[in-house]
């Protein structure tokens, strides 16, 4: 097969702050794939954890020096870009009916996951493209199984809080939104934005990330405060790496806990089971559909909910986890829907819910601009 790779940059209606930091732009890579004259797609983009937790940076084998693990705490575009130099030259001479092979050859180069999914993606689109099928269709899914998506509500203000909410009506109605926490300014900081929501939006299911922006004895606190503001969960309340403390929270929260930045792929899930509620999947950390599943099975296993959620990725990335959306508990995959210039045209928003369409593979087109 042969495997093309370029960039395109996508910029936010609004930019995006959470607890460690805004943006307003990204470049993605773009994987195409091509054999029997049928071409594939899939997407990567960066992302970061936070600050490095107890992961290895770099790896001992002098077979693949330079690469990170499939999970660093930051992959950056230059870091995809570096690694699918290196690997699509290995991976050319497979077909994309050779999964486990292609999966063997990324896990030994210790491909980023982020690169690793955009790779995942374009095989599984070649491969509902080759039998004709959607893959929500190929998995024997439900499509109108599935929970409506969230709103994101970045750090800010109160006012600029009111005004984003107020932002998302005309697209999404803002029924459910996600609440972005852990302000620099402190928990009090929190307290006045969760407010100002809940006053704009009385009707509306809320959520609230932290994104690792609390200390223990905060999350404690936040965790009983939101309890008593109806907040339905709380996300990723402790930074990754202070896990050993999510068991004294879990024990002290009236919310239910996901982890997110705690929770890259499959094997993370076994020992978290006993201190989280549930685990938010994004193929850019689990490195594509593949892993996406292992991951659910693997949630739902040990009793856990599932949350689908995504960087700053285009249509391309977010249509890939809608086919998956039947098998989620909740679903915040609204990247696509705050950028101003996406490429792609896949899943349709309908009444607040993102569905796939009946095309075969992702059933994603490029989209046409008006200039």
């Amino acid at each position: 097969m042969r495997i093309g790779v370029e960039t395109f940059t996508v910029h936010k209606r609004f930019p995006l702050t959470i607890s460690r930091g805004t943006t307003s732009e990204t470049t993605n890579v773009w994987v195409r794939i091509e054999q029997e004259g049928i071409e594939a797609w899939g997407e990567g983009s960066p992302f970061s954890l936070g600050k490095a937790t107890s992961l290895s940076s770099s790896s001992s084998d002098p077979g693949t020096e330079g690469f990170l693990p499939p999970t660093p705490h930051k992959q950056t575009t230059e870091i995809l870009l570096e690694a699918l130099e290196v690997v699509i030259p290995m991976l050319e001479a497979f077909s994309p009916w050779e999964h486990q092979q292609i999966e063997r050859v990324l896990e030994e180069v210790q491909v980023p996951s982020a690169a690793w999914a955009s790779i995942d993606l374009a095989i599984h689109d070649w491969l509902g493209k080759r039998v004709g099928l959607p893959l929500w269709r190929l998995w024997g899914l439900n499509r109108r199984r599935i929970v409506p998506i969230s709103s994101t509500v970045g750090i800010s203000d109160p006012d600029k809080a009111r005004q984003r909410v107020q932002d998302w009506i005309p697209i999404t109605g803002a029924h459910v939104l996600k609440i972005k926490l852990g302000s620099p300014d402190g928990i009090a900081a929190d307290q006045q934005m969760l407010l100002a929501i809940r006053d704009e939006a009385p009707e509306a299911e809320l959520s609230v990330d932290a994104n690792g922006g609390w200390s223990l004895e905060e999350g404690i606190e936040m965790c009983n405060w939101l309890a008593s503001q109806g907040v339905r969960h709380v996300e990723q309340p402790l930074a990754p790496g202070k896990e050993v403390d999510l068991p004294q929270l879990y024990k002290q929260s009236p919310l239910p806990i996901f982890v997110d930045e705690s929770c890259k792929t499959s094997q993370d899930i076994p020992p978290l089971a006993n201190c989280v509620h549930g685990i938010n999947i994004k193929l850019m950390k689990s490195g594509g559909l593949t892993e996406a599943i292992r991951m659910v099975h693997t949630a739902k296993a040990c009793g856990l909910q599932v949350m689908f959620g995504c960087y700053s990725d285009s249509t391309l990335a977010n249509t890939a986890a809608s086919h998956l959306s039947p098998l989620a508990d909740y679903l915040d995959l609204d990247s696509h829907l705050n950028l101003v210039d996406d490429p792609f045209l896949g899943a349709t928003l309908q009444n607040g819910h993102l569905i796939p369409n009946n095309l075969p593979g992702l059933g994603v087109k490029r989209r046409e601009f008006n200039h």
